[in-house]
């Protein structure tokens, strides 16, 4: 394991939701389970008039998401941990003299021995990015000339790819590449990560991994509620921005990426960056218009209970256009996946969370078994990211007695099953890696610009033309005219039964 070091953790938007839901509990599971270095301070930075015992109370001691995760025997710790924690108030002003904020830092680092290490992360709206950066550079906090610097951002990284180089460019300004960690909470899970080692560890699966041998494959993000209390936020963002953009693309360059040299982050990056600009590009609007689809969740009736329509929602445009289902089909141009479609879904209010990728196998080519009944059940790999976290493998076996009639088997793996189970939560895992340096789960520059090259024309295209709004209910698997995307392949693989009394697809606009 990398060796963490003493350092000091300043988060910018100390005050808001982030901080205690996600931050500050995966601060202190590290905490608990010996991870964090002997000096380790918290630097919560905010508007909020708040003194060090209030954020304390607000983020620890008297928080209901710390709460949740620890039991008795537990917390007896929950003093100590929030002794190392501590505010600054900053002012409304976000061009503001960030010298207090120096000295503060300066007297803590000081105090408690932190090497004059520092991670700034950045739980704030990205339009406040640059002035934050801008802030702390004034003030010489980007100089490694002592200790080290690093910068963590939180998604979205951008809202096209126009916005996304302006994002870059303003913190290259002000920080290099390599302190800039843009962090993506989806590749803190296991499962995500597994998906190098699965492929890249394991000869029965590497051989096979190409067009030789792989019929198609399809990656499904469903997620059962709908867009909550962020209606305001989705309505301007959309499932394409939301998912597929950021967390899907990353999952899908960690499928189709080449082997890298070794396991270096820079390494891995490089070969993730090659895979996303091997995307097909789509932009003729024919291509397009074949093979993408979007759709909204409206209103059905779930187990006799209504359920509200996107519409209907709170914050969201009565008449928006803004998709909660997007699926795409797409090609990737290099010789290990030459014309191998990829079938790509994500959406809201669907029969159950589940986030995996399927990767269908090609029929033997002679088939002495075609008329046995394995003729429309392919081999199938599934990677279950979430939940469930684990790999079924589906092969065909005999069916025990005469002849040859051949059924189809499961062997599988959950992580649930290992006797050391403990899994970490994302921003542990992501938090931790920061602490250490360790780049390989966050998105670069290159990266994040090369995926917005590849969804640009998607948006652009539904943004400026009849491409129509499909509708589905609440609770079903999608528009039905989805199917239609994948015919000729077989169908979508639906992990559960379709929760709608009625599958309501319709066309809205």
């Amino acid at each position: 394991m990398n060796k963490t070091e003493n350092q000091m953790l300043v988060i910018f938007g100390a005050s808001g939701d982030l901080t205690a839901r996600k931050l500050i509990p995966a601060i202190f599971a590290l905490a608990r389970d010996g991870y964090l270095p002997e000096n380790f301070v918290v630097l919560g930075a905010s508007r909020s008039p708040w003194s060090d015992e209030e954020f304390r109370e607000n983020v620890v001691t008297e928080s209901k998401h710390l709460r949740e995760k620890i039991d008795e025997s537990q917390k007896k710790m929950i003093t100590g941990f929030a002794d190392r924690l501590f505010y600054h108030e900053l002012s409304d002003d976000q061009d503001s003299d960030y010298g207090p904020l120096k000295k503060r830092i300066d007297s803590l680092n000081s105090e408690h021995h932190t090497d004059s290490n520092y991670i700034f992360y950045l739980s704030t709206p990205p339009s406040v990015y640059g002035p934050i950066s801008k802030n702390l550079h004034q003030q010489g906090l980007h100089k490694e000339d002592e200790g080290w610097r690093r910068l963590i951002v939180e998604k979205p990284f951008g809202y096209s790819l126009e916005t996304a180089k302006k994002l870059n460019k303003s913190l290259h300004q002000y920080f290099k590449e390599p302190q800039i960690f843009r962090i993506d909470h989806y590749l803190g899970k296991e499962t995500v990560q597994n998906l190098l080692v699965t492929r890249f560890a394991n000869s029965i699966f590497e051989p096979l991994w190409n067009r030789n041998y792989i019929h198609h494959i399809e990656i499904t993000n469903a997620e059962s509620g709908g867009v909550e209390k962020r209606g305001g936020y989705y309505d301007k963002s959309g499932a394409l921005r939301d998912m597929f953009q950021s967390h899907l693309m990353q999952i899908i360059a960690f499928v189709i990426m080449e082997p890298p040299l070794n396991s270096n982050a820079e390494q891995i990056r490089d070969e993730k960056l090659k895979a996303l600009k091997s995307l097909r590009v789509m932009t003729d609007p024919k291509v397009l218009h074949d093979n993408t689809i979007r759709a909204q969740y409206i209103s059905s009736v779930i187990d006799g209970e209504k359920v509200k329509g996107y519409r209907e929602e709170a914050d969201v445009d009565p008449e928006s256009k803004t998709e909660t289902y997007a699926a795409i089909k797409f090609f990737v141009d290099n010789w290990r996946w030459a014309e191998v479609p990829f079938y790509v879904r994500t959406a809201k209010r669907m029969p159950t969370k589940v986030t995996e990728v399927v990767i269908h196998f090609k029929t033997p080519h002679h088939q002495i078994f075609k008329d046995a009944g394995m003729s429309n059940k392919d081999n199938k790999l599934i990677i279950r990211i979430q939940p469930d976290e684990g790999i079924l493998i589906k092969f065909g076996v005999k069916v025990p007695g005469q002849g040859f009639k051949v059924e189809r088997a499961n062997l599988d793996f959950y992580y649930s099953g290992l006797a050391e189970n403990h899994v970490m939560e994302a921003y542990e895992r992501l938090l931790l890696d920061a602490m250490q340096g360790d780049a390989t789960l966050y998105a670069r520059a290159d990266e994040v610009e090369a995926a917005w090259a590849f969804v640009d024309p998607i948006l652009e295209y539904w943004k400026n033309s009849d491409a129509k709004v499909h509708g589905y209910s609440a609770g079903a698997w999608g528009p039905e005219n989805a199917d239609s995307l994948i015919d000729g392949v077989g169908m979508w693989r639906n992990p559960s039964e379709q929760l709608a009394d009625d599958p309501g697809y319709c066309v809205i606009c």
